[in-house]
């Protein structure tokens, strides 16, 4: 892979399914269901999580777009 945007474009896409992943899993936790693992962490703890995979999922490629951006003059 020696397309820097191909690189660029896959690890955008894994922010993005992580997020999600920890937004499902905040759910579960905050709800109380899943397996009894998840079951026995507190609420605040699945919504907290919920929130950051929310962040990461709306934000996160933002703010890494925003730093790959080439500079105007180029």
């Amino acid at each position: 892979m020696s397309d820097p945007a191909a690189g660029r474009f896959f690890a955008l896409q894994a922010v993005r399914l992580s997020g999600a992943v920890m937004v499902l899993l905040g759910v579960m936790i905050g709800t109380g269901r899943g397996p009894s693992l998840l079951a026995s962490l507190p609420q605040e703890a699945g919504y907290v999580l919920a929130v950051l995979g929310m962040a990461e999922f709306f934000w996160v490629p933002r703010l890494l777009a925003r730093q790959w951006k080439t500079p105007d003059g180029q």
